[in-house]
């Protein structure tokens, strides 16, 4: 599982299948406006679209979370 740990393929991650497609804006950042707007007429595909898109940043913030806060005994 080192490889959920690799934190430059996350970011890589984050910058590809995050953000694609890029023009005319990220989209991720269309559903999410979307999403904060009501998400009114949004179907299964659009959740899951959001889901596919939205799962690098959460790894990303799963692996600075860890990084940051260790316990001592797994030091």
């Amino acid at each position: 599982m080192e490889i959920l740990n690799n934190w430059k393929l996350i970011i890589l991650l984050c910058l590809t299948l995050g953000l694609a497609p890029f023009f005319p804006e990220p989209h991720i950042y269309g559903k999410l406006k979307w999403i904060l707007g009501g998400a009114q007429g949004m179907s299964f595909m659009d959740w899951f679209d959001v889901l596919l898109h939205g799962s690098p940043f959460l790894l990303l913030a799963r692996v600075i979370f860890t990084k940051n806060f260790k316990t001592k005994n797994q030091e």
